[in-house]
C-alpha cells in the first residue's frame, strides 16, 4: 500500500507528477466555488444587507449539491459536443470551470441590491456547474488512478487541494473584502479559476469502457416496472424541485406595487415535508415494493440511461430497505436530521460575524476560517480518540448532542456573552489571552467557534463512520453518496426559515431553536441504537460497539 503523505511532503509529489499535480488543481477547483457559493456569497449580501430570509432561501442553491446524483448519469454517459472531443472526463471538467468563470464575473457585474433576482439566477447556475463538476472531477480521480499514482494519492490530493480553496474562498477572500469592493473579490476569484481551467487543458484523460449493468441489472424488476417506478421517482422530484424554484422565483424577483412577499416560514411549514416525503419518502416507498417483485431475468430496459438512474436511484434504497427491513425508517431519519441542529444556521455564520457582532473582516477570516479549521480539525482527532474508547455508537451519540451546546454558546455570544466572560474568568483563560495579546471580544468569537467547531468535528467523523458502516458492498459508492446527500436536504430546507427568524425574533431565538430541532437526531440515534442491539445481523452486531 502506498506511504500515505502529508503536508508538504504530499504537495512535493504533486509537483513532481502530473497527473498529481492536476488532481491538486482540480481539488482546489472543487472547493473554490463551494466555498465563494455557499459562505463567502452571504457575507457580501450582509454587507448590502440583504434580509437574512433572502439570504436564507438564496442558501438554497446549496440544494445543487445534494440532488447532483439525479444528473451524475448523464456525466457518465455522454460526451459533450466540440468540447468533448478533449477527453471525456476532461470535456466536462472544462465546461463547467468555463460556465463558473463566467458566473463568477456575472455575479461582480451584477449589484445584489437593485437585482437580486438575476444575481440568485447567476449564482444557482455557479452551483449547478459546481455540482457537475464534481461529479466529472470524481470520475476522472477513479479513471486515471493507476500503479504510480494510485486513486489513495489522489483522493488526499484533491482533499489538499480542496481544503486550500476553502482558505482562499474563504479567509482570503473577506481579507480581499476588507480591502477591495466585493465585485473585485469575485473578479479576482474567477481569474484564479480560469487559471486553474488552463491548467485542466493539460490533463490527460482515460477512455472509460462503456459500463455494462447486465449483471447488476440481474436481480432488478422488470423494465415496465423499472420504467413504471421512474416516473414516479421522477414525478415526485420534478414537484419538490419545481415547488422551490417557483418559490425562490417569487421570493427573490421584484414585488409588484401592493403586493406581498411570500413568506418562508408558510412555505417551509407548508412544503417542506412534503418535499422530503417526494425526494426520500416516495422514493424509498417505490423500492420497497419493488423488492417484492424481483425477477432475476437479467433483461436490460431499452433506455441504458434510465437503467443507469434506477442503479444510481432506486436500486440502493431497494438493497437498504431489503437488507434492514422497517429499520431503514429509523436510519433514513436519522441521516435526514443528524447534521440539522448545525446545518441550519451555518450560511447565516458571516453575516452573524461581521453585521451584527460587528468584528472586521480580518478578523473573521483569521477567527472562522484559519483557527476554526484547526479547531475542526481537533474535533475530528477527538472523535478518532472516542471511537477507540467509547465505541460507535456512544460516539455517533456524542456527536448529535455536543452541536446543541454550541448553539446554546453562540445564542450566548449574541446576547452579550455573559456566559462565556464568566467562564474565560472561572477558567483563567481570560488572563492567559490577555497575556498573549488577545482581548476579551477576541476570545468570546474564538470560544463560541471551538466549542462549535470541535463539537462539529467529532460529529462530522461520528457520521461518515455511520454512513460507512450503512452501506452495502454492492452498492458502496451510490448508496454512499445517496444517503450522504440526503444530510444537506432538511438543513438547505430550514435555512429559510432560520432566516425568517433572524429577522423577526433575532439571532439568539434562531440559535436555541435550531439547538432545540437537535432532540430529534439524539432520539433517532437512540432509537437506532436500541434497535440495532436486536438486529442479529452482521451491520446490527457491528452497531453494539
Amino acid at each position: 500500500m502506498a506511504e500515505k503523505l502529508k503536508g508538504w511532503r504530499l504537495l512535493r509529489v504533486a509537483l513532481a507528477s502530473r497527473k498529481a499535480g492536476i488532481m491538486l488543481a482540480l481539488g482546489f477547483s472543487s472547493g473554490l466555488p463551494y466555498a465563494l457559493l455557499i459562505g463567502t456569497l452571504n457575507a457580501w449580501l450582509g454587507d448590502v444587507h440583504v434580509a437574512m430570509a433572502t439570504i436564507g432561501v438564496l442558501a438554497w442553491i446549496g440544494l445543487a449539491y445534494s440532488f447532483k446524483f439525479l444528473w451524475s448519469p448523464l456525466v457518465d454517459r455522454l460526451n459533450l459536443p466540440v468540447i468533448g472531443a478533449l477527453g471525456r472526463r476532461k470535456g466536462w471538467i472544462l465546461g463547467c470551470q468555463a460556465v463558473l468563470v463566467a458566473a463568477l464575473l456575472g455575479l461582480a457585474l451584477t449589484n445584489p441590491v437593485i437585482a437580486l433576482g438575476r444575481f440568485a439566477l447567476i449564482a444557482l447556475v455557479a452551483a449547478l456547474a459546481s455540482a457537475t463538476q464534481d461529479v466529472a472531477i470524481d470520475a476522472w480521480r477513479i479513471d486515471v488512478a493507476d500503479d504510480a499514482v494510485p486513486v489513495e494519492l489522489l483522493s488526499s490530493l484533491y482533499q489538499f487541494g480542496y481544503r486550500l480553496a476553502a482558505l482562499v474562498g474563504g479567509a482570503f477572500a473577506l481579507v480581499l473584502a476588507a480591502r477591495l469592493p466585493w465585485p473585485v473579490v469575485y473578479a479576482v476569484m474567477a481569474a484564479m479559476l480560469a487559471i486553474v481551467a488552463l491548467i485542466t487543458l493539460g490533463a490527460p484523460d482515460t477512455p472509460r469502457p462503456v459500463v455494462d449493468d447486465a449483471t447488476a441489472m440481474a436481480d432488478q424488476p422488470a423494465p415496465l416496472l423499472r420504467a413504471g417506478g421512474l416516473v414516479v421517482v421522477a414525478l415526485g422530484w420534478g414537484w419538490a424541485i419545481g415547488s422551490i424554484g417557483l418559490f425562490m422565483a417569487a421570493m427573490l424577483g421584484p414585488v409588484a406595487p401592493g403586493a406581498v412577499r411570500p413568506s418562508v416560514a408558510d412555505f417551509t411549514r407548508g412544503h417542506a415535508p412534503l418535499i422530503v416525503l417526494a425526494t426520500v419518502g416516495l422514493p424509498l416507498l417505490v423500492a420497497a415494493l419493488t423488492n417484492r417483485a424481483r425477477v432475476g431475468e437479467g433483461v436490460r430496459g431499452s433506455v441504458p440511461a434510465a437503467d443507469h438512474l434506477w442503479l444510481a436511484l432506486v436500486a440502493p434504497l431497494a438493497e437498504l430497505s431489503g437488507r434492514l427491513g422497517w429499520r431503514v425508517l429509523i436510519t433514513i431519519g436519522m441521516i435526514l436530521t443528524y447534521t440539522l441542529c448545525y446545518n441550519v444556521w451555518g450560511s447565516f455564520a458571516l453575516p452573524f460575524y461581521l453585521d451584527f457582532l460587528h468584528y472586521s473582516k480580518d478578523e473573521v477570516a483569521f477567527a472562522s476560517k484559519i483557527f476554526g479549521i484547526f479547531m475542526t480539525m481537533a474535533g475530528i482527532a477527538l472523535g478518532g480518540v472516542l471511537f477507540a474508547r467509547l465505541g460507535r455508537m456512544p460516539t455517533i451519540l456524542v456527536g448529535a448532542v455536543l452541536p446543541m451546546l454550541g448553539n446554546f454558546v453562540y445564542a450566548d455570544l449574541a446576547q452579550g456573552a455573559v456566559q462565556i466572560d464568566a467562564l474565560a474568568r472561572a477558567s483563567g483563560l481570560g488572563a492567559i489571552a490577555a497575556g498573549i495579546g488577545i482581548d476579551a471580544r477576541m476570545l468570546r468569537l474564538l470560544v463560541a467557534i471551538s466549542v462549535e467547531n470541535i463539537s462539529t468535528g467529532i460529529a462530522g467523523a461520528a457520521f461518515v463512520a455511520f454512513l460507512s458502516t450503512k452501506v452495502s458492498r454492492s452498492h458502496t459508492a451510490v448508496q454512499y453518496a445517496l444517503l450522504s446527500s440526503m444530510t444537506f436536504l432538511i438543513g438547505s430546507l430550514g435555512k429559510g426559515i432560520a432566516g425568517d427568524t433572524i429577522d423577526h425574533l433575532g439571532y439568539a431565538t434562531m440559535f436555541r431553536w435550531t439547538a432545540v430541532a437537535g432532540l430529534v437526531a439524539v432520539g433517532f440515534v437512540l432509537l437506532e441504537w436500541v434497535t440495532a442491539r436486536r438486529d442479529p445481523s452482521p451491520n446490527g452486531a457491528g452497531d453494539r460497539a
